[in-house]
């Protein structure tokens, strides 16, 4: 049996995702359950596309739940000694200016269960971080990214 992958977060990453699976628990399910019912006294379910699309989101929202479920159940929390020092790392914050003349960047480094590229958060993963982990305040660091190499310099390290 292959071993289970270990999902690397803050405290607070975990925290957002035990109030999801609460949310999808206590909420959503009773949501669609309902919609299930409503759509069944609709009669003939062969053609029922409001069955159909209920099911489909009851199907969702339970593989949603298993998959939060494994997240936390093999979460690594990222202690605050990890954090310290003066290099990127995960759980930092990094602050970058993509070369020659690009604008500054700010990112926080977080392992890809709570990675939100909208709010800043970027996976471990990614291209970018991969690139960034371990480097200082001032490296120049070449950057492969799906559109290209593109070359930054760290400005900033919280």
């Amino acid at each position: 049996m292959a071993a289970e992958k270990v999902f690397p977060m803050t405290q607070a990453g975990k925290d957002k995702l035990v109030q999801e699976i609460e949310y999808l628990k206590s909420v959503k399910r009773k949501e669609v359950v309902e919609r299930i019912k409503i759509a069944r006294s609709f009669g003939d379910l062969s053609e029922n596309s409001e069955y159909d699309s209920a099911k489909e989101e009851q199907a969702f929202v339970e593989g949603r739940i298993t998959t939060l479920e494994n997240m936390i159940r093999n979460a690594k929390i990222i202690a605050e000694s990890e954090i310290a020092g003066d290099s990127v790392a995960l759980g930092r914050s990094v602050t970058f200016i993509e070369l020659p003349d690009g604008e500054e960047e700010t990112y926080s480094i977080v392992g890809s269960a709570e990675a939100d590229p909208f709010e800043g958060k970027i996976s471990n993963d990614s291209p970018i971080a991969k690139s960034l982990l371990g480097k200082k305040v001032g490296d120049q660091v070449s950057v492969q990214t799906p559109g290209g190499e593109m070359s930054v310099r760290i400005t900033k390290i919280n």
